[in-house]
């Protein structure tokens, strides 16, 4: 992407939120083989992902991003990876009817193992201790031995990722992902005694599939009703684990990051001449950009020219991530940046990092109306700029989980403690993460109806 730029010329920059390895034989040694392991993705996919983001940048299609906060080792399993892509197929199913245009799946998955922590270390019962970082660093456990970083533990993300693509491609192409199937269970969730409002669009789906079926497209006519393009990425924090799978494309020659699909940049480690930046700047594959309310206008035409120097559709996704009620103090100067400059950036909403509470019971959570108002904030700005929302971007997981407080099934503070699996940020349960997809569905379909500005 850039001349004269290596992957490992991030090392001379300044480096955040990245663990120091007591022992730097063992790290040289686990960069080694990684380095000679077969790569995760491919420079193909990470090319095709790129143009259906550049077309949802346009409004052609609608990018929809979820998954875990952080990938566990422990709760590794083939019925998570199931449960969260079934339901991340009815979200888009959903969003598809709402919107009239494809919907770009993209996993949270297969790689979102380390997690940037506000501090250095955390103190329990009067014990401190350096913070946990993620899987793929150090341990969740409570103790000395458990919070040293570990380089090894690159190796067993590698393992889970690989292993949770290879379950990915199955599901995506093998009959699980058809249509009718993922309808149904839809179906399930809009018999809920409070989703009326839900059941009318749900029904409304199922009167378009029955008209397709009758008129002889189904899944044995139009083999693509049963097969599905999905995607996977994650923040690219551990950069030795990053450099490690990095390889050359063998038809272009450019460098792609081996680990995911599309890699983003936290709001934490965005510092235009920091280490993240820099390696980043260099491989082909699309580009996540965090934005939070401390980012200025001058940092991000700094980014945006060294991220995306060609201005290329589909490099660049511009992820705000502001908090309910802030959306409208940060977004609009934003959007005039971006303007300004003449660049071709995707917009995506993430309302759930800016929406992070604490429970009067001791528990981080999000509410769910929270989420769903700084939503509707994105959809009303770009509404009265002119500019499209290209996209969203949740944590979420297809388990039964009580960690975001509210949505139909109406989880209280009380509840919190019942299923609070996540090892760092709350998550939307199965059933919040497709109400959000209704909801968001009725936003694309009101602006999908709204009169075109007609220029003067």
């Amino acid at each position: 992407m850039t001349k004269g730029w290596t992957k490992s010329d991030w090392r001379a920059k300044p480096r955040v939120q990245m663990p120091d390895y007591p022992d730097q034989a063992a790290l040289k040694g686990v960069e080694a083989q990684l380095a000679i392991y077969p790569p995760l993705v491919f420079a193909g996919e990470a090319r095709k992902l790129k143009k259906q983001l550049a077309a949802a940048a346009e409004g052609r299609a609608f990018l929809l991003q979820g998954g875990d906060c952080a990938e566990s080792f422990s709760e590794f399993s083939a019925d998570n990876i199931r449960d969260t892509f079934r339901v991340m197929l009815q979200m888009a199913v959903v969003l598809t009817y709402g919107a009239k245009v494809p919907v770009v799946k993209v996993g949270r998955m297969a790689g979102q193992f380390a997690k940037p922590r506000s501090a250095g270390t955390e103190v329990v019962g009067g014990v401190e201790l350096p913070s946990y970082r993620g899987d793929i660093i150090n341990g969740f456990d409570f103790n000395a031995a458990a919070r040293i970083p570990d380089p090894q533990r690159m190796l067993q993300a590698y393992t889970q990722s690989a292993a949770s693509l290879n379950l990915l491609r199955a599901f995506s192409t093998g009959g699980f992902a058809d249509i009718h199937r993922v309808h149904a269970w839809t179906l399930g969730f809009a018999e809920h005694d409070k989703a009326e409002r839900y059941r009318t669009l749900s029904n409304r789906i199922s009167d378009a599939l029955d008209f397709m079926n009758a008129a002889g497209i189904n899944s044995e006519t139009a083999p693509s009703l049963s097969t599905v393009d999905f995607y996977t990425s994650h923040e690219a924090l551990l950069l030795e684990y990053e450099e490690a799978l990095c390889r050359i494309d063998s038809i272009t020659g450019q460098p792609v990051a081996g680990s995911g699909h599309m890699i983003w940049i936290g709001d934490r480690t965005r510092q235009p001449d920091g280490a993240h930046v820099e390696f980043c700047r260099g491989v082909l594959n699309p580009i996540g950009l965090k934005c939070g309310p401390t980012t200025t206008a001058e940092d991000l035409k700094v980014l945006m020219a060294k991220l995306n120097p060609q201005n290329e559709p589909g490099r660049l996704t511009l992820i705000a991530r502001f908090g309910a009620g802030k959306v409208g103090d940060h977004l609009p100067r934003l959007i005039k940046t971006v303007q300004e400059e003449g660049a071709n950036v995707l917009w995506s909403c993430d309302p759930m990092h800016g929406n992070t509470i604490k429970a009067a019971s001791g528990y981080k959570t999000r509410p769910f109306e929270s989420v769903l108002r700084e939503v509707r904030e994105f959809f009303g700005i770009h509404g009265a700029e002119g500019t499209i929302p290209g996209g969203v971007h949740f944590e979420m997981t297809g388990k039964d989980v009580t960690e975001c407080t509210g949505g139909l099934r109406a989880v209280t503070d009380e509840d919190l403690s019942d299923r609070y699996h996540t090892a760092c940020d709350p998550r939307l349960n199965a059933s919040q993460a497709l109400e959000l997809a209704f909801l968001v569905s009725e936003e694309l379909s009101a602006r999908r109806d709204e009169p075109k500005r007609v220029a003067l």
